[in-house]
């Protein structure tokens, strides 16, 4: 009989296999998970040197992924001088100028933690005059806005009024380029990962990564990754590059980095009128207040699924999802089933007979069950009311739906938009709650706890092609393990927020411990 290295005990256990949780164990050897099962059996895979871990009812569940990330948005609330304790623009002047004198010439002034309420970023003269022609970009709190001076806009193409991502990738070439920055904060994006359970994602990066993707090659060459990472490209300065995907398809095949094909938006919000709607929004003459491109989108999409590449396409108004359908159906399938796993991220606003035809087609569903944290119940609903009103708002975050149709959900976050909390996914997506409590909204289309966490594991694994190896505790799959502090099936949904992560394992190593 082969012995553990690790056995963790626990009277609850998730297995993603069912929605049965077993009194029992988990035995761990090398990068693998060797048995589960009943407690009486656990001594057989106990030796002298087993580290075991009685967990009492904290719950043991394989590790956790999320299948929506955007490192590049993350790392910006990092990036140049820290701002946060700036009173005033003379302060900021200060801390800019005594952090402009420890850079090389030819690289921007950068700041993060800006107070946009206290700061004008509306005027980039006092900028222009003190910096002159270098280049300067100081980031509010949150990331929404900047302060920008002339240089900088000349530079990198984009203004205050247009301050996310897709917007300044230009200047991400430069911020990802700086390894000395770059490499630290990476390595901390993943502690921060791995402390709340996370063993996997699904990477945003525009275009071809602007080089950050032989950091990453070379991270994994050094055995610095305790996150697995399926890296997507977004198209942004150019279209979908298939001859990149075929090079990183080739280069990328370790256990801990591969390229997961396409990612692109069609749609924007319903509250600014951007969600393309079947029916015309109620306070405007409008079904879209922006253009899409669906033939552009269709052409690419085509052409990945052609290669076998996969596209992840973002849609949060119903007709917009109905179109990403349209485009799905017309890729490759076998008896109807796509061949390739294609996605529909975010799924804001639905029609129930879309959720349908996606899971007929097999149609992966990426939904962020942490949405409603941002957002508050009065400011919501409000919204919903005026822009789509109430009858069309029964359709807002349908999990339930979609479960019913026999799609498969797989949970994002957006980062740096939400940082993953499970249990705060479950008090959203289970309670239907805002942050503040009360009535729930629309419960009718909440998940159960379970398959909450099944759409974190096995869900975001077959998501990533992983199934058989990951996403499940079975003997023979690697060991990748998350461990919440109390039992969350017997907790309280008014308290369940305050559930942690105890305990992270990647690939059969403690990466995260605070028991």
């Amino acid at each position: 009989m082969i012995k553990a290295d690790i056995v963790l005990k626990s009277s609850k256990i998730f297995t993603s296999v069912s929605n049965t949780i077993i009194n029992g164990f988990v035995a761990i050897a090398g990068e693998k998970i060797i048995a589960t099962g009943s407690l009486k059996e656990a001594e057989l895979y106990i030796g002298e040197n087993t580290k075991v871990l009685e967990l009492g009812d904290k719950v043991i569940c394989p590790g956790f992924v999320d299948v929506h990330c955007f490192f590049t948005g993350y790392v910006l609330g990092f990036v140049g001088a820290d701002l946060t304790k700036a009173e005033s623009a003379e302060e900021i002047l200060i801390l800019l100028r005594k952090h402009a004198a420890n850079l090389y010439k030819e690289k921007p002034i950068l700041g993060h933690g800006l107070d946009s309420e206290k700061i004008d970023i509306s005027d980039s003269s006092l900028l222009d005059n003190v910096f002159g022609s270098e280049p300067v970009v100081l980031f509010a709190k949150g990331g929404e806005t900047c302060w920008m001076n002339t240089a900088a806009k000349k530079k990198y193409k984009f203004t205050p009024d247009t301050c996310y991502p897709e917007a300044y990738w230009r200047l991400l070439k430069e911020v990802l380029n700086d390894k000395s920055f770059i490499v630290p904060q990476f390595k901390n994006y993943i502690s921060m990962l791995n402390s709340r359970g996370i063993t996997a994602v699904k990477e945003m990066g525009f275009d071809d990564f602007y080089g950050f993707t032989e950091i990453l090659q070379e991270l994994e060459r050094n055995k610095e990754l305790t996150l697995r990472v399926s890296f997507m490209s977004q198209p942004v300065g150019e279209g979908a590059n298939l001859a990149f995907g075929r090079k990183m398809r080739e280069e990328l095949k370790g256990n801990f980095l591969e390229f997961s094909g396409y990612n692109r938006m069609t749609d924007g919000s319903i509250s600014c009128l951007c969600g393309d709607l079947k029916k015309p929004y109620n306070c405007a003459d409008t079904h879209c207040a922006q253009e899409i491109d669906y033939k552009m989108i269709e052409e690419e999409t085509l052409a990945a699924d052609a290669e076998n590449f996969r596209f992840s396409l973002h849609a949060q108004g119903d007709a917009a999802i109905a179109k990403v359908i349209d485009i799905f159906d017309k890729c490759k399938k076998d008896n109807g089933k796509l061949i390739n796993r294609h996605a529909i991220t975010d799924i804001e606003f639905s029609d129930p007979g879309d959720l349908e035809r996606m899971g007929r087609l097999g149609v992966i569903a990426e939904i962020y069950p942490q949405i409603m944290s941002i957002a508050n119940a009065k400011d919501k609903l409000s919204m919903i009311n005026e822009k789509i009103g109430m009858e069309r708002g029964k359709y807002y975050w349908n999990r339930r739906k979609m479960a019913d149709s026999g799609v498969t959900l797989s949970c994002g976050t957006d980062l740096p938009l939400l940082i993953p909390d499970i249990p705060e996914s479950i008090y959203h997506a289970c309670g239907g709650l805002f942050p503040e409590g009360g009535e729930p909204f629309n419960k009718d289309n909440t998940l159960t706890i379970e398959e909450v966490l099944t759409a974190w594991t096995k869900g975001g694994q077959y998501n990533l092609y992983h199934e058989n190896i990951l996403g499940t505790l079975e003997a023979g799959k690697l060991a990748d393990i998350a461990v919440l502090d109390r039992d969350i099936f017997n907790t309280d949904i008014e308290t369940i927020r305050d559930v942690k992560v105890c305990l992270t394992i990647v690939n059969g190593r403690i990466v995260y411990c605070s028991i």
